[in-house]
This record gives C-alpha cells, sequence and structure tokens, in this order.
C-alpha cells in the first residue's frame, strides 16, 4: 500500500530513515520529502512505491489487500486470458481495457512474466495489469499492487514517477514464488523460502527481536517476508542486467549479498522440498573410547531431531552441543525402554555436534539424526 506524509527526516545509510521517531515501515523517497510504505496482508500484500499526490497516516490501512470480491466488484474490464509464450509456457494475463493496446498487451506481459526468474508456480498465477486508479480500487486507496493466493494485480502505466510497473510485478511475484515454497516449520510468505531465509539469518534475527515476521505495521521494514519479495526482485533484476535498482523500503540490514542472491536463485530453480536423515552406528566395547562424536550438518535452519537406539541395560548421555564441543544444546530423554530423542530447531547454529558418552552396558548404539 502506497501511504505519503510529507514530512522531512534525515536519511540514513541506502536509504532508510535515520530519525529513531518513525517507524520502519517508512523512509524518506530520493530528493523529495515523502514517506514510502509497504503494507499489505500476510497472505495479501501490497506493493507500493513513491508518489506526490497522497497525504496520509503510515499505519496498514483495513483493506488494502486482494480480495476475490475487491476483484470481481471492480468496474474493470480486462482482455486476455490464457497465453502461450515463446517458450511454450501458458501464464494468465489479463490487461485492463484502459491501457493502450498498442503499449500494454497480454501477449507482452506474458513475455515479460516468463523472462522472469521462475519454476512452475508460474503457470498457476493469473496477473491483472491495470492503470493507478483500477489497481487502488481493487487493492486499496494507496496501493501500487497486490497479491494474494495465485491472484496479481499490477500497477501498467507509468503514473508514479521513478517507478516501472516492473518493479512492482517483479515485487508481487516474489511473494507468488513464497506462497510455492517450503520453510518447515515456519511459513514461508512470512519468513521468506527455505535457503534465502537460512542465507539470511531469519531466525537468529527474529530470537534477537531484530526481525519480525509477517508484521505489515510498524516493523515492515524488517519483515522478513517482504524482504524476500524486495530480494527476488534485486536477483531477477541483476540477472536481467539492471545493475542501477535501489533498496529504498526494507531495511539495509536484508540488503543481500552475493550468497544470499545465490540462495535466492536456489528457492526459486531449486527449492527446498525435504530435510534429511543421517544414521550412524558405533558398538562401544572395553577397549571402545567412551564418548562419541557425530557432526551435524546445518547450513539451513528448520526442524532438528536426533533419535539414539542403545543396548538394554546401557544409560548413554546423548547430547546437542555446540561448535565449541563444550555447549550443550539440549539433552535426549528417554521416550521407550531403549530409545532416547531430542526435538528442536537449528537456528543459525553451525557446526553442531551430537555427542554420546558411553554409560552403563556395552553394545551397538544408532543414531539417527533428521536436519533441513
Amino acid at each position: 500500500m502506497l501511504v505519503l506524509t510529507p514530512r522531512s527526516y534525515p536519511r540514513g545509510y541506502n536509504g532508510e530513515v535515520a530519525s529513531p521517531s518513525l517507524r520502519p515501515l517508512a523512509i524518506v523517497a530520493s530528493c523529495a520529502l515523502f514517506i514510502v510504505a509497504l503494507a499489505g496482508a500476510a497472505h495479501g500484500t501490497s506493493a507500493v512505491f513513491p508518489t506526490a499526490s497522497y497525504a496520509s497516516s503510515i499505519d496498514a490501512a483495513p483493506g488494502t489487500s486482494l480480495r476475490t470480491g475487491s476483484l470481481a466488484r471492480a468496474a474493470t474490464t480486462f482482455r486476455g486470458g490464457l497465453v502461450t509464450t515463446s517458450t511454450g509456457e501458458t501464464v494468465d494475463v489479463r490487461v485492463s481495457d484502459a491501457l493502450p493496446p498498442e503499449t500494454s498487451t497480454p501477449e507482452g506481459w506474458a513475455e515479460f512474466l516468463i523472462g522472469l526468474t521462475h519454476g512452475p508456480e508460474i503457470t498457476s498465477l493469473t496477473t491483472y495489469i491495470a492503470p493507478l486508479d483500477e489497481v487502488q480500487e481493487i487493492c486499496g486507496s494507496r496501493a501500487l499492487g497486490c497479491y494474494s493466493r495465485n491472484q496479481m494485480v499490477a500497477l501498467g502505466d507509468t503514473a508514479i514517477p521513478d517507478v516501472s510497473p516492473e518493479e512492482v510485478v517483479r515485487h508481487e511475484y516474489g511473494h507468488h514464488i513464497a506462497m510455492h515454497r517450503l520453510n518447515s516449520p515456519w511459513v514461508a510468505v512470512d519468513w521468506g523460502p527455505k535457503n534465502w531465509a537460512s542465507a539470511a539469518d531469519v531466525c537468529a534475527r527474529t530470537t534477537r527481536k531484530e526481525a519480525f515476521p509477517g508484521d505489515e505495521g510498524s516493523n515492515y521494514a524488517r519483515n522478513p517476508g517482504e524482504a524476500w519479495a524486495e530480494v527476488y526482485r534485486l536477483m531477477d533484476e541483476r540477472k536481467a542486467g539492471i545493475t542501477t535498482a535501489t533498496w529504498p523500503i526494507i531495511a539495509p540490514s536484508f540488503y543481500p549479498d552475493d550468497e544470499a542472491l545465490q540462495a535466492a536463485e536456489r528457492d526459486v530453480l531449486q527449492p527446498w522440498s525435504a530435510g534429511k536423515t543421517t544414521l550412524s552406528t558405533r558398538v562401544f566395547g572395553k577397549a571402545t573410547k567412551k564418548v562419541w562424536w557425530i557432526p551435524l550438518s546445518t547450513a539451513l535452519d528448520g526442524d532438528l531431531r536426533v533419535t539414539a537406539t542403545v543396548p538394554n541395560g546401557a544409560d548413554p548421555e546423548v547430547a546437542l552441543v555446540g561448535s565449541d564441543r563444550r555447549k550443550v544444546v539440549k539433552r535426549a530423554q528417554w521416550v521407550s525402554q531403549r530409545v532416547k530423542r531430542l526435538t528442536g530447531s537449528v537456528c543459525g547454529q553451525q557446526g553442531l555436534f551430537v555427542r554420546v558418552t558411553q554409560k552403563g552396558a556395552l553394545g551397538r548404539i544408532r543414531v539417527s539424526a533428521a536436519t533441513p
């Protein structure tokens, strides 16, 4: 949602407002005293960029996301539908009759969409391209675009200075990708998909109250779901040879480095679908060392489960230990006569170990470790 208030604030690094009294949702637009805000719902988001014609609160207002009813009631007629593109892929694109057919066609926008970095999720999307007034009739009085559950409405004209319709489409398509990606145990549309969210340290930032998944209000600029949409936009622009893109909406701490951009591309082209399980076995005898170290691969954040099956009469300590091999993160507990288990989440920790300390009866111990 686009909301602007003509105020003057000192600018911070990379466009972030430096004033501690200004909510992170807002920034100062380049060379103009207008507040820019993106707003929406967790599953229905709105893209916003600067304009000089609106003055209002920067708070997210009710009714500013894409709702099927709003789209159905809108006094807007569209041309287009299913379009077979030059790649052979079929996409559903509708263009408002209010946009001139010589400059805006379903076929032209279909080719743009198919040129985005995408996966099979593109075939489930219906895209509506419209002029500013019609976008705001559908999405809300201050929006330039919105997305919800396989429907996207986006700006199709150049009514907003210094903002291209392609920027809005790319941002909203980022939300569409997140809607079709996994990041168990979290929701990707709020946290970002698995690879990028892990590279951006979203879990640890959230724990430290530095990131606020799903927050479309005062902490919008530190909402990783919105950060993901902007990272996707930036990644795709760079792949298209656009190197002049700005980062005006999201906190600078989320600005992606090369690792984060590569992780974002993996989320699109090689998305995470499930964790992996490794099985390790050791037989403890009289001459065997009493401590067994099992390294874990924890490049991704998410669910962790360690299960140890032990001999009758054995009572080993099974613990998750930090990379220093000293700090115990969690100890396994008995869940049956011969099984100990611990569960938790990897949250930014690298180099974790399972430490098994033999006690009681000797014999074979099997350790199953399920990691993201």
